[in-house]
């Protein structure tokens, strides 16, 4: 064992909450060190090749507007741009951007080999080094050392990886990369408490071997969108995704061979993600469904792969065969990399911060799959929220914890280290209270100065969104004042939009509010309308649109600011606390929730409980 270098940060891990994080200590200046298993999987992306989402897309924009990485890498290698949910409310558009996979990691390799204050090096990272319950640096295999001020834990599903598939059992991580066997020791040994998850990704196919006649052809958006608020992406080369489905034919075949699954034979033990289950499980559950949908997405425009979206399994090789060549336009299908589940370790989240930053060693954070969650948006923002909190700690810093108020990100962490979760945690938009202030299209508007403030967003950059700022709120006052008046041009055109005829003058806002008609729609009738860019017009329609409903949720947030506003004291022993009950009690010690306002979302804490909170803390301040 010998000391080989010393860093501000060190960061396990390089899939795409290690990035994140080890980008995100270096941009503001902290000395760091990402040690990855291989140089080949930094920002690999094991499982679906896409990159957004619902709810998802909501957190790539978001990590975007506090000067991440991942919108901007996802608009270069996106092969296919869509936006979601455009049926629905604004609160639940969503981007969805297909990626080039291998096109993806080599952006994202160029960006940390070449960001300055960060050494990427590959190495396994077997020991972790505390001292007086403080961190103080890792040990590689190798024998090297490497001291730390902090370290952040993004080893994904690598922790004691093990694929299993039928009867193929055998330990690794995702694409046949190694496993990371002795770091879970040492976590264990640090008092570190670990559980088993699974999750699963389903066959890689020949696009060749397809009849894409038999299937539905799913095109991207004519309008060429990006996630990065700041991308001059204007044109892009975009190619079909593919639908297809299941049928009675497939799911005879997945029943009569239910003995063979490692999920219901017991030889896996974790448990997986509700949200995105096998089709073995989909078969099961909702026997009354006659066929599922399989999205068949391609890899990259350089490779022959495509994913099967919608079919994960763990059903062995020649039951995948079977079951897949019932699918219309995969009658002669060629698996090219088999199916399978994947085992590892993790922890339950509750025992880290707000900040990430585990509770019982000092100066230890962590982020992504590790911390009980699943999907590369979710990982991305944890790892990055890490890598600013360690770097703020170091400096003495106050550190940057958003709120469920201001973002997807802050309802995520909230969720991980508030609740406790016995399955892989996926973010939706049913999770956020106040989603129609956490939109896709507003997260430059509600986290840009927070960036700014963090060092992590250029003052041009930032200056750029107060003119955005500027104009929507000017755009939006010349609306509140301008009167249109009744005239037959007027008439004729409300009557052709269904809309209720004028008997005297209105503002062009009150009839943007209409619900038949919009911002776009009005511009026949606005002869002084000025020319805008389409983010700023957009802004304009939702914030008088939904003026009323804004205002209602703004007041909402009021009322839970107040509760987050009551800091509890750090390792309080609550049985301290008269007429709380036990559960509380013993609920409140585990968690130690640093608010009442996270001490109410406890479960198990009940409203009569935070009134005994509320009364005992204020009676001894």
């Amino acid at each position: 064992m010998y000391i080989t270098d010393n860093y501000d940060v060190v960061v396990i891990g390089a899939g795409h909450a290690g990035v994140e994080a080890a980008l995100a200590a270096a941009r503001l200046g902290g000395r760091t060190l990402l040690a990855t298993l291989s140089l080949d999987n930094i920002a690999l992306m094991p499982c679906n090749p896409s990159v957004g989402g619902p709810a998802k897309g909501h957190l790539v924009r978001e990590i975007d507007a506090l000067g991440g990485q991942m919108g901007l890498t996802a608009d270069e290698a996106c092969i296919q741009m869509r936006l979601l949910n455009t049926g629905k409310g604004y609160a639940v558009h969503a981007l969805r951007a297909q990626a080039d996979k291998p096109f993806y990691h080599t952006l994202m390799k160029q960006v940390v080999e070449n960001q300055e204050n960060l050494d990427v090096k590959q190495l396994m990272i077997d020991r972790l080094l505390v001292e007086n319950g403080a961190v103080v640096g890792v040990e590689a295999e190798t024998g090297e050392v490497f001291e730390a001020k902090c370290v952040i834990l993004a080893t994904g599903t690598y922790l004691r990886g093990r694929i299993v598939y039928g009867q193929v059992n055998y330990e690794s991580g995702p694409n046949g990369l190694r496993s990371a066997n002795k770091l879970s020791s040492s976590l264990l040994e640090n008092g570190v408490e670990l559980m088993r998850f699974k999750t699963g990704t389903p066959a890689r196919i020949d696009a060749r071997s397809l009849d894409y006649s038999r299937m539905e052809a799913q095109y991207g958006d004519e309008q060429v969108r990006n996630f990065s608020f700041m991308s001059t992406i204007t044109e892009r080369k975009q190619i079909p995704c593919w639908l297809t489905y299941t049928n009675e034919n497939t799911h005879r075949i997945i029943k009569d061979n239910l003995d063979r699954s490692p999920l219901f034979s017991g030889a896996i033990e974790g448990t997986g993600p509700r949200y995105c289950p096998s089709i073995e499980d989909k078969v099961v559950k909702f026997p009354d469904k006659n066929r599922h949908q399989v999205f068949v997405e391609p890899e990259g425009l350089y490779t022959n792969e495509m994913y099967l979206g919608g079919m994960s399994s763990s059903l062995p090789e020649d039951v995948q065969y079977a079951m897949y060549r019932t699918v219309p336009g995969l009658e002669k299908v060629k698996i090219v990399r088999n199916a399978y589940a994947i085992e590892y370790d993790c922890i339950n989240a509750l025992q880290l911060k707000p900040t990430l930053e585990f509770k019982k060693i000092s100066g230890l954070f962590a982020g992504g799959q590790f911390n009980g969650s699943s999907g590369y948006e979710e990982a991305a923002v944890q790892g990055f929220m890490a890598g600013v909190n360690a770097v703020m700690k170091i400096r003495g810093q106050e550190a940057v914890v958003l709120d469920r108020s201001q973002a997807y990100i802050g309802v995520l962490i909230d969720d991980l280290v508030t609740k406790e979760n016995h399955e892989p945690y996926r973010m939706m938009t049913s999770r956020a209270e106040y989603r129609l202030l956490l939109r896709q299209d507003n997260a430059d508007i509600r986290l840009r100065k927070i960036g700014h403030e963090i060092g992590l967003v250029s003052d041009e950059e930032y200056e750029h969104l107060l003119k955005k700022m500027d104009d929507i709120q000017s755009e939006i006052k010349r609306l509140e004042k301008t009167v249109i008046g009744v005239s037959d041009r007027v008439q004729m055109f409300l009557e052709k939009y269904g809309s209720t005829l004028l008997k005297s003058g209105i503002t062009l806002a009150e009839l943007v509010k209409r619900p038949e008609l919009d911002y776009v729609k009005l511009a026949k009738l606005d002869e002084g309308r000025p020319e805008l860019p389409d983010d700023v017009t957009e802004q304009v329609n939702i914030e008088i649109k939904y003026e009323g409903y804004i205002k209602r949720q703004m007041q909402q947030v009021a009322q839970f600011k107040k509760l987050e506003d009551k800091k509890l004291p750090e390792d309080f022993d609550y049985s301290e606390v008269n007429s709380l009950r036990r559960e509380a009690v013993q609920k409140l010690n585990k968690v130690q929730p640093a608010t009442i306002g996270q001490a109410s979302r406890i479960s198990g804490v009940s409203p009569a409980d935070i009134s005994v909170l509320l009364v005992h803390f204020t009676r001894k301040q």
